[in-house]
């Protein structure tokens, strides 16, 4: 790959953080200091229209449902036409969206159907979002200080989420959801602005291909022919189902009931994001040579909240946690990101990270929408037990595929397994994730290994997870 932003770099600037870098780098910041409060901000909204944790659920449901049914053809309309009119559309969409909301909200009007709506349009944003804003930041950045630059980048988004989830938690509790879901809106509209300059002219143009269908397919060829690619997304649309359930509906449950409410929920996410920004620190310097197997071992500890909460441990102890739980996520995160940038052609990273974040959000939609009935059926604790079990179980799985444990950074230059021409990274973001974040872990992909945005979250928050981060 080469890098896409061609500006001259002034300054002390580092080499790698060209123009369209700094871009998304500012855009992402400002996203995920709306998103991180507004995560906080949906789950109470619907709390006080009177809605329990079974409408909690049915809210999450509406924003995952479009974010997995448009994931694959936003990938391939992102590889055909410039990502950055793509990216810029669906921060419109969520921009009218979160306004909306927060009018109705402020003006006590808001009824579960209406939220349900307004979520499904800003899922819909996310689905087209995602694999633009991933193949934009891969195209952005090049050679032996991709690693550098992803996490970085992760850093920024991260430490904006810190205090977007401080400051969101203790907004809720004093001016109530409705402002922090204005500021969000606002920040959206901030963001598009900023992704309106970047620069695609460096980029080549994609030959005439045989339409939308036929780049899905290439883009599945792409994605199927890698083990480690899609064992890793199998693994991860169990871990994101049940962490999206555990922290859309249970975390915001068991503060309410348990924590003394919104500020401390808040307080815990702001120590992910700390652990998330002191593990991106971390992969500035470490450079593991088998990338991938370091970043699954680094999935297990992003079970603990789970564990936690099923406790449930004080919010001091659910704090520290959660930190562990963002420094593992970051290992994963940056591992993943800068092994897409080393093992997947430019042209089809769209396309790709699509089939990244279809996979690892796909059951999304059912785990939230079950989560409620399970909490009826099971017992909230015995359900939050579970999704450590599991978490625990399809981790260790990964790690019997022979790629996930041999593959290693080739110096720059390297030729691929297939031929093509490798660019080595040093590791050391997303979504996948993403995903994405909030804090419901996403990951295979998306922006990838971050963390995927719960409901009426940035559509590039990741962290949430995309696995984002």
């Amino acid at each position: 790959m080469t890098n896409r932003s061609a500006s001259p770099r002034s300054g002390r600037r580092p080499e790698w953080a060209g123009r369209n870098y700094v871009l998304l780098t500012a855009a992402t910041i400002v996203t995920s200091l709306g998103a991180h409060g507004a995560l906080i901000a949906t789950t109470w909204a619907v709390f006080e229209s009177g809605g329990d944790a079974g409408d909690v659920g049915l809210v999450a449901m509406a924003r995952f449902l479009p974010l997995v049914f448009f994931l694959l053809i936003g990938g391939a309309v992102a590889d055909r036409i410039p990502r950055h009119r793509v990216m810029v559309a669906a921060n419109a969409l969520n921009f009218v969206s979160q306004a909306v909301f927060a009018v109705l909200v402020l003006s006590g009007t808001a009824e579960l159907w209406q939220m349900m709506v307004l979520t499904g349009l800003c899922g819909t944003g996310q689905a087209f979002f995602n694999p633009a804003a991933e193949g934009m930041l891969m195209s952005s950045v090049t050679g032996e200080q991709a690693g550098r630059a992803f996490a970085f980048y992760r850093m920024a988004m991260h430490g904006a989420g810190i205090g977007g989830a401080a400051l969101g938690g203790a907004l809720v509790a004093f001016v109530g959801p409705g402002w922090v879901l204005a500021v969000d809106a606002l920040a959206f509209a901030v963001a598009g602005a900023l992704r309106a300059f970047l620069d695609v002219s460096g980029i080549p143009e994609r030959k005439p291909g045989g339409g939308l269908f036929a780049d899905l397919r290439e883009g599945w060829q792409e994605f199927i022919g890698r083990p480690w690619l899609w064992s890793i997304v199998a693994q991860f649309s169990v871990v994101v189902a049940l962490i999206g359930a555990v922290e859309a509906v249970y975390g915001p449950l068991v503060a309410r009931d348990e924590l003394g409410g919104a500020s401390p929920w808040g307080i815990a996410l702001a120590g992910y994001g700390v652990g998330t920004v002191a593990g991106a620190i971390l992969m500035t310097r470490w450079k593991p040579r088998r990338m991938l197997l370091v970043g699954t071992l680094g999935v297990f500890p992003i079970a603990l909240p789970s564990a936690a909460l099923a406790v449930p441990l004080h919010p001091v102890g659910l704090t520290a946690v959660m930190f562990v739980s963002g420094v593992a996520m970051e290992i994963f995160g940056v591992s993943w990101m800068t092994t897409m940038h080393q093992e997947i052609p430019e042209e089809k990273l769209s396309r790709v990270s699509a089939y990244d974040w279809f996979g690892s959000t796909a059951l999304l939609p059912l785990s939230t929408a079950l989560a409620g009935p399970a909490e009826a059926a099971f017992g909230r604790k015995e359900s939050l037990w579970g999704a450590v079990a599991l978490m625990t179980l399809v981790t260790a799985l990964v790690l019997l595929v022979p790629d996930v444990r041999n593959m290693t950074r080739r110096p720059h230059g390297a030729t691929t397994a297939k031929g093509a021409p490798g660019t080595a990274v040093d590791a050391g973001t997303g979504t996948g994730g993403a995903a994405g974040t909030g804090t419901v872990v996403v990951a295979g992909g998306g922006a990838g290994a971050g963390m995927v945005p719960a409901p009426g979250a940035s559509a590039d928050a990741e962290g949430a997870v995309r696995r984002n981060g």
